[in-house]
């Protein structure tokens, strides 16, 4: 069922929706949550579709908060609210409404919504795209309980992260982290068959990929050792390799759907690790409304600490001598000093560390 309202207000929305749950027989309000998504004209259908599939689970009141841009200084004065009412088999298990804002409206949408939202159910605002800089100081982000960006959907991804990083405040989260939620959980599984000390790792996938990012922060945070960020086509993640003293660890998925696990020791085993669609990715989110610290610690540990050269370099291989090297020795030695060679030593060993560092 579809009631489509032009000029309209909030109140009439709500009126709308009452006379909709009894047409259609439901007069209950069975919702769990308010999920607000807020996106452009162009990404609109598929962040709606990704709701729908993911009510199924999380029974919720949907308001899509379309902001559209006008194009003229007279359409900017004219403030008009559109909306669309879906209930029933159009509006997945839960309800539907999509709100278009144009003027001046555009900058109050938090006064729009407010009348909306399900009494004493918890907010989540999810934006697809265009987040803002600090989500939780938002005026619709300071609504919710839990506020949801997507990192990946960024021009500048990496740029988006260390942005997130520094502005972050209990509650938010990002789909770049929740995408790597089944690749953290194999990793975990991996280490508790072996007992062994992990010494280093190595995190590959597409370049301006934030999971990649975020994965190897993980890494680095929780087990403490140094990680390398590495480069490859994609798609998204594509190995871990992790140095352990039982020999190495790898988990490797290069066609983006099936991957391989390897310990030493033990035969290649074939793992299911597919690129989760978006409804699946927000039904996970919308399981847990608590601060993830997790994902917070991972956050903060900071990009600049991946690929560090303390951390990623190996410790130069001894050389053995040259005759360029010795030289300056036997000088010495017929000089009778015994000294100069062991002043002369480091200046020869610089130039190998700087070929390590680089």
């Amino acid at each position: 069922m579809k009631t489509d309202l032009t000029d309209t207000t909030s109140s009439k929305i709500n009126k709308a929706l009452v006379l909709g749950r009894r047409a259609i027989g439901t007069p209950a309000v069975g919702m769990v949550l308010t999920l607000v998504i807020v996106t452009d004209e162009e990404n609109a259908y598929d962040a709606l579709k990704a709701a729908n599939e993911a009510s199924r689970e999380h029974p919720s009141r949907t308001l899509v908060v379309v902001k559209r841009v006008s194009r003229s200084p007279r359409d900017r004065a004219n403030t008009r609210l559109d909306a669309e009412v879906r209930l029933g088999a159009d509006a997945g298990s839960g309800e539907t409404v999509v709100l278009r804002l144009y003027g001046e409206v555009v900058d109050h949408a938090q006064s729009v919504v407010l009348p909306l939202l399900l009494p004493d159910a918890p907010v989540v605002v999810w934006w697809p795209v265009n987040a803002p800089t600090d989500p939780a100081n938002d005026p619709l982000g300071a609504l919710a309980q839990r506020r949801v960006t997507d990192t990946y959907a960024a021009e500048q991804p990496i740029e988006e992260l260390t942005a997130r990083a520094d502005t972050y405040t209990p509650g938010d989260t990002d789909l770049s982290w929740t995408r790597i939620t089944p690749w953290r959980s194999m990793l975990a599984a991996a280490l508790d068959q072996v007992h062994c000390k992990v010494t280093s790792a190595v995190v590959e996938g597409e370049e301006f990929n934030p999971s990649v990012e975020l994965l190897a922060m993980w890494l680095a945070e929780r087990l403490k050792v140094p990680v390398r960020r590495s480069t490859s086509g994609g798609p998204g993640l594509t190995s871990v390799r992790l140095e352990t003293s039982a020999g190495p660890i790898v988990l490797d998925r290069p066609d983006g759907s099936l991957a391989t696990l390897s310990i030493e020791g033990q035969p290649d085993r074939a793992v299911a690790l597919k690129r989760r669609e978006t409804a699946e990715l927000i039904a996970e989110e919308l399981r847990r409304l608590d601060p993830d610290d997790t994902y917070a610690a991972s956050l903060k540990f900071g990009l600049e600490r991946l690929d560090d050269e303390a951390a990623v370099t190996a410790p130069a291989p001894e050389e053995p001598a040259s005759d360029a090297t010795a030289a300056p020795e036997s000088a010495a030695e017929s000089a009778g000093s015994a000294a100069e060679p062991a002043k002369k030593a480091p200046a020869k060993k610089a130039p190998a560390k700087k070929a390590a560092a680089k």
